[in-house]
């Protein structure tokens, strides 16, 4: 097995072709192929990807969020969304990933207008969930979502405990819980 990545995935020379008009970049990793989209065209280029007759990636598995907060290596911005498809039919996995890049600071709550990406529920149903918690761990806000809303943690949170720059042990949130004894009712 080589060590140079082969890019030879069936999926990058369709989507090229589709749009050779966009700045498209493709990663692999122990053979796991990964395009890297403009967060403008994600919307477009996933549509493209589940109806186009010969890519046919009919499920998402899951959407992943990435904070490259102290990267070791340059990465095109702080945030990362990662959409996994599959196409069914063939077992074929592909992985569309998008970069954000804060324009505030991020230690807070308040909601960063730069952290915002096209949902994909209109697409794939099933982003729904994958997406309220990406929102709800990192504060990346997808834009027509039918119900955005925090999902792991209470709706008042002060943050988002997935980025990099909260602190590990919190920053007293769990300290003002009230004791629940056995016997209270």
């Amino acid at each position: 097995m080589s060590n140079t990545p082969s890019l030879d995935h069936p999926t990058l020379p369709l989507v090229k072709a589709a749009f050779s008009e966009l700045d498209l970049k493709a990663t692999e990793f122990r053979g796991q192929t990964t395009l890297i989209v403009p967060a403008v065209n994600l919307h477009a280029v996933m549509r493209y990807l589940r109806d186009e007759a010969a890519c046919d990636y009919d499920f998402l598995s899951d959407v992943v969020g990435i904070d490259y907060l102290n990267y070791p290596a340059q990465t095109i911005g702080r945030f990362a969304v990662v959409y996994l498809l599959v196409c069914t039919a063939s077992a074929q996995r592909f992985s569309v990933k998008i970069f954000l890049d804060p324009s505030i600071d991020t230690s807070g709550i308040e909601p960063d207008p730069a952290l915002v990406v096209d949902s994909m529920t209109d697409i794939w149903p099933g982003a729904e969930w994958p997406e309220r918690e990406v929102y709800d761990m990192f504060g990346i806000r997808f834009k027509n979502h039918p119900d955005l809303r925090r999902i792991l943690t209470w709706e008042d949170f002060p943050a988002h405990p997935l980025r990099k720059d909260y602190p590990l042990r919190g920053r007293g949130e769990r300290e003002t819980y009230r004791v629940v004894e056995r016997d209270d009712t």
